[in-house]
């Protein structure tokens, strides 16, 4: 049985647990803090419902163990596992933005192959699985066609302007202000996972993350290489796991924004 064939019941599977928390999840919107993390972030009431009940879902339907955002669970590194982000766009969702996310991806040897995401609020589904197609509300997606940055929308990932580590602050604005003379459609919607399936879908040109987990980027990676895009950390490498920072773009564009980005310089200079 080839790759495909095996993770396409898988996926089936997956949609029907995602689709029995949807209600759970529109219920919720604008949720209370319930868990503080790191900095000021934090996770909902909902956030940890979800995890629980998708997780425990999973494994009795798949046999898969289960790496979720709020609990962690199966090392990614498994040979087969399942990776949950319950809510992308906490923040968002909290707000009462309906752009907000539920992400489910499934990783082999540490490769996504196979993606899910579900927008609950304007009631979208998207699915993917190695060597495509992107699949929206079960109809399948034309594959991406080349384009150009100057004629593409382009997401960005939130960030401050005092951010450090990795990416710094000026770093970060440095890119923003070169791309913004190239294509003066930037724009910030606050879930990376929506970011990544609107690349996969052709409505943005492409994606760039300063950061990013697992949880985030999983399912956005496998749909847009599903879809015909490419998908890279911020230096042009093949992205893994690992990978702390992600550009996803169709043909063209990936290649312009690759270009800028060493044009710009490596962000420990700024």
């Amino acid at each position: 049985m080839d790759l495909a064939a095996r993770v396409a019941p898988l996926v089936e599977k997956a949609s029907t647990i995602l689709d029995a928390v949807v209600p759970q999840f529109v219920d919720g919107h604008r949720a209370d803090s319930a868990v503080p993390k790191k900095g000021n972030d934090f996770a909902t009431e909902v956030d940890l419902a979800i995890e629980r009940q998708v997780v425990a879902a999973l494994e009795a339907a798949t046999g898969i163990g289960v790496h979720g955002e709020e609990f962690g669970g199966t090392a990614v590194e498994s040979p087969w596992v399942w990776v949950l982000d319950p809510v992308d766009g906490t923040f968002n969702y909290a707000a009462g933005s309906p752009m907000a996310a539920i992400l489910l991806a499934l990783l082999h040897d540490g490769d996504p192959v196979a993606g899910l995401t579900w927008l609950p609020f304007i009631d979208e589904r998207y699915t993917a699985v190695a060597g495509g197609p992107l699949l929206k509300n079960g109809v399948p997606q034309v594959s991406l066609a080349p384009v150009k940055l100057a004629d593409s929308l382009i997401g960005v990932g939130t960030f401050s302007a005092d951010s450090r580590g990795p990416y710094p602050g000026r770093y970060r604005l440095a890119v923003l202000e070169n791309l913004s003379r190239v294509s003066s459609r930037l724009r910030m919607h606050g879930s990376t996972g929506i970011d990544l399936v609107y690349v996969a879908d052709g409505i943005l040109g492409g994606a760039i993350s300063f950061g990013g987990h697992i949880w985030d980027l999983a399912a956005g990676v496998a749909q847009v290489r599903a879809a015909g895009g490419i998908v890279t950390g911020l230096t042009g490498e093949p992205w893994t796991p690992e990978t702390r920072s992600v550009l996803a773009a169709a043909p063209g564009v990936h290649g312009e924004i690759l270009e800028m980005l060493r044009a710009i310089g490596e962000p420990e200079d700024y």
